[in-house]
C-alpha cells in the first residue's frame, strides 16, 4: 500500500512538474514571438515569473522524492553505521520542520493576501498564485516521508546512496556503450 501511493504521487508529481515546464516554455516562447511583433501580452512576465515560482516548487518536492537535492552523503557514509540512522534521522527532522513552518507561515499569508489579485489578471486572486507556497512545502514534506524508508535501510546498510554520483555513473556507462 505504502508503495503504491507513493508511486502515485511520484507519477502524479512528475506530470504536474511535466505540465508546469510546457506551459512555462509555451508562455515564454509567446511572449518573444509576440514581443517581435510588436504585440503587447501585459500578462506575459507576471504569469511567467509565477510559473516559475510554482515549477521551483514543485520540482523541489519531485527531486526531494527522488533524493536528488544537495546533500552529504560522504559525511554520513563515514560514520558508524550505529551512528548513522541517528544522524539521518536528525536531517530529516531539521528538514520537516523547516517546510512545516513554511507551510504554516505561507498559510498565514494567503489569509493577508484575501482579496488582492494580480496586476495584469485581475480576475486571478494573488491568493490562487501564492498557494504555491504551503502546497509546494507540504508536497515536499510528503516527499521527504515517502523516500525515508530507503534512505533508512540505506543509512544502516552500505551507506547513503549518492544520487549525483549515481546518475554520473549512468552517464559515463551510456557514453561507453558503442
Amino acid at each position: 500500500m505504502f508503495f503504491k501511493l507513493r508511486n502515485a504521487f511520484d507519477r502524479s508529481l512528475t506530470a504536474f512538474v511535466i505540465f508546469l515546464l510546457g506551459s512555462l516554455a509555451v508562455i515564454v516562447l509567446m511572449g518573444v514571438a509576440a514581443r517581435k511583433l510588436g504585440i503587447a501580452m501585459v500578462w506575459y512576465d507576471e504569469v511567467a515569473s509565477i510559473a516559475l515560482a510554482w515549477l521551483t516548487y514543485y520540482g523541489a518536492a519531485l527531486a526531494a522524492l527522488k533524493r536528488s537535492h544537495i546533500g552529504f552523503p560522504g559525511l554520513v557514509n563515514a560514520m558508524p553505521p550505529a551512528v548513522r540512522v541517528p544522524v539521518v534521522l536528525l536531517g530529516e527532522a531539521f528538514v520537516i520542520g523547516f517546510f512545516a513552518l513554511l507551510a504554516w507561515y505561507g498559510y498565514q499569508v494567503l489569509d493577508i493576501l484575501q482579496g488582492d489579485t494580480m496586476v495584469s489578471l485581475p480576475w486571478v486572486p494573488t491568493q490562487l498564485t501564492q498557494s504555491v507556497i504551503p502546497i509546494g512545502a507540504v508536497m515536499f514534506i510528503l516527499a521527504q516521508l515517502f523516500s525515508l524508508p530507503e534512505l533508512l535501510t540505506q543509512a544502516r546498510g552500505a551507506g547513503v546512496v549518492d544520487a549525483e554520483q549515481q546518475e554520473m555513473e549512468k552517464e559515463l556507462q551510456k557514453a561507453m556503450q558503442p
